[in-house]
C-alpha cells in the first residue's frame, strides 16, 4: 500500500468523478490534498467529508490567473506542492469536423492542454529546488487513438501525452517524474446520462466485459504519484480493461 507521509498533492477537477475519488484515496493514505475545481461550495463540502488532510481552492483552470492563484493559495495552506495530478478536462462536444465551432476547439485546447502547461510551469520551480517532485496528467484513449467528430478533444489529449513525455525527459535529471494515466470506460457521473442498454453495449466492448470504477483508476493514480513508482516516468498507463489493445488501429 502506498503511504504519502504528509506529501502535499494538488488535484484539479477534484470536485467530482475521478478527481474526487483520487483525492479521497490520497488523503486516506496520508497525503495533504489541495482540491481545485470551479465550485468552492462543492469543494468545501467534499473536503469537509475527507477531513483535515484536504482543502478546496476554487478556480476555472482555463483562466491562468485563477489557476495560478489557487495553486499559490494551496501552497500557502499546506506548503510547497510536491505532487500535481492535473485531471480537469472537457469532452469537447461531438460535431462533424467541417462544422466544428472554432471557439469550442480553442476552449477545449485551453482547458485540456494549455491549463496543464500552466499548472506544471507553476509547480516546477519548488520541485526543482527540492530535487524531488511528481506530476500526473489524465489523458484518454483519445491520447492514443483517433476519434470521429471530436477534433478538439483528440488534439488536446494527444498533445497532453506529448507534454507529459517532454516534461518527463527534461525533468528526470532533477528527480521529478511525469506520467500520463489513461482512463478507459469508467463509471462516473457522466455515465448517468447514458441509457442502460447503451451502457451494456459499452461494457461489451471491454475485453474484461465490464466498465471500470473510479477507485480502480484512483489506485493507479496513487501508485504513480507515490515513491513506489520512483523509477517510472514518461509513461502512459491505461486503466481500461484491455480496450486499447483490442481496438483496430
Amino acid at each position: 500500500m502506498t503511504d504519502f507521509n504528509g506529501m502535499h498533492i494538488a488535484v484539479t477537477g477534484a470536485s467530482t468523478g475521478l478527481g474526487l475519488e483520487s483525492a479521497k484515496l490520497l488523503a486516506s493514505r496520508g497525503a495533504r490534498v489541495s482540491m481545485i475545481a470551479r465550485r468552492q461550495e462543492v469543494l468545501d463540502e467534499e473536503a469537509a467529508k475527507i477531513g483535515a488532510n484536504a482543502a478546496g481552492f476554487a478556480a476555472d483552470v482555463g483562466d491562468k490567473a485563477q489557476l495560478e492563484a489557487a495553486l499559490s493559495a494551496a501552497a500557502g495552506h499546506f506548503g510547497p506542492i510536491e505532487g500535481l495530478f492535473a485531471n480537469a478536462g472537457l469532452t469537447g462536444g461531438f460535431t462533424p469536423f467541417t462544422a466544428f465551432d472554432p471557439d469550442e476547439f480553442e476552449k477545449t485546447i485551453k482547458v485540456n492542454l494549455i491549463s496543464v502547461f500552466w499548472a506544471i510551469q507553476k509547480v516546477l520551480p519548488p520541485m526543482i529546488e527540492a530535487k524531488k517532485g511528481v506530476i500526473l496528467v489524465t489523458g484518454s484513449m483519445a491520447s492514443k487513438r483517433g476519434m470521429a467528430m471530436n477534433p478538439a478533444y483528440v488534439s488536446s489529449k494527444h498533445g497532453l501525452l506529448g507534454l507529459s513525455r517532454a516534461v518527463a525527459v527534461e525533468m528526470a535529471p532533477h528527480n521529478i517524474r511525469c506520467n500520463c494515466v489513461i482512463p478507459g470506460f469508467i463509471v462516473t457521473e457522466a455515465m448517468d446520462r447514458i441509457p442502460e442498454h447503451q451502457k451494456g453495449l459499452i461494457a461489451q466492448r471491454v475485453p474484461m466485459n465490464r466498465m471500470g470504477n473510479p477507485h480502480e483508476l484512483a489506485e493507479v493514480a496513487a501508485f504513480l504519484l507515490s515513491d513506489a513508482a520512483s523509477h517510472v516516468t514518461g509513461q502512459d498507463w491505461a486503466v481500461d480493461g484491455g480496450v486499447l489493445e483490442s481496438l483496430e488501429v
